[in-house]
Order: C-alpha cells, then sequence, then structure tokens
C-alpha cells in the first residue's frame, strides 16, 4: 500500500471531513487528494496557529478536524495546544511531517526533529510513530478514536523513512 493513499484512507475512515494545511513538499500527495474530495472542507493557511484557530471553530461547528504540517510548526502551536485545546478539550488530529529525522538532507530541520517528541511529551499530548502504510492506517484511526473519547489533539509522526 503507498503511504499517502494509506494517510488519506485512515482519514476518511475516521471521518474526518475539516482539514487545515501548510504547506510541506512530503505531504504534497496527500494535500491534492484532500484538495479534490468534496467531501472535506480543505482550508490551506500560511501559519499553524491560525490554522489551530479555525479547526477549533470548525470543531465548534460539527466538523472533525485534522491539520497537516510540517513538524517544525509544532514549536509555533505550544500556546494554542495548551491554552485552548486542552483547556477546552478540543480533539484534534495532528498530521505531521517529521522532518529532521533518518535521512534529512537539510541540517537546519534536526534540532526540532529531535525536540518533537519531547515536546509532544512536555504537553502531556498523545502521538503514534507509524513506520508503515498499515500501520498508519490504523495508527490515525485510533488517534482520532482517542482524540474523540478524551478530547486531546493527537500528533501522527510521520519520518521521512515513512514516505
Amino acid at each position: 500500500m503507498d503511504s499517502t493513499k494509506a494517510v488519506y484512507q485512515a482519514l476518511k475512515e475516521s471521518e474526518i471531513n475539516f482539514i487545515v494545511s501548510i504547506p510541506c513538499v512530503n505531504l504534497g500527495k496527500l494535500l491534492e487528494m484532500v484538495e479534490c474530495d468534496p467531501e472535506i472542507t480543505h482550508v490551506p493557511v500560511t501559519r499553524e496557529e491560525e490554522g489551530f484557530g479555525i479547526a477549533a471553530g470548525a470543531y465548534m461547528g460539527g466538523m472533525k478536524p485534522a491539520i497537516l504540517m510540517q513538524n517544525s510548526g509544532l514549536g509555533n502551536s505550544v500556546n494554542v495546544l495548551a491554552s485552548l485545546y486542552q483547556l477546552y478539550k478540543i480533539p484534534i488530529l495532528m498530521i505531521m511531517s517529521h522532518r529532521g529525522t533518518e535521512g534529512e538532507f537539510m541540517s537546519a530541520q534536526i534540532p526540532m526533529g529531535k525536540a518533537t517528541p519531547r515536546i509532544l511529551d512536555a504537553l502531556e499530548l498523545p502521538y503514534f510513530k507509524p513506520d508503515t502504510p498499515e500501520k498508519a492506517l490504523d495508527d490515525i484511526k485510533q488517534g482520532w478514536k482517542l482524540a474523540e473519547t478524551k478530547g486531546v489533539p493527537v500528533g501522527i509522526l510521520l519520518e521521512i523513512t515513512f514516505w
């Protein structure tokens, strides 16, 4: 199974119907699939905090939100995750291209790549690190169920080797 198709299929099976996104080369094919899906409202944004705010409003309006982003944007989002999402128990699925991991060609990505799991741990946010398309299919569906049940943001870290 193709990695991108597995992520897309898991989003569909989880009934995610509202996606905000920040451009990322690793998520490019997935963004195209989401954009072409008439059952998903797709809102491209320029900053992660903006995306989280829009997604929170969509959730309050009855939608099932996810954000597609690079892990570097997690650092920009700490405050909104802690002060909005955790405080008001808003679920969201964070599909993150986890740059700075094995195979990274850009050295500037490595520090945030190492820090990403520690940031999620510090915020006490659950996350999954699937390494195969089949595992991603399961982890994303399980992640959304956890997000909905517990009212928490849940991360899905997709490392370079996943793609």
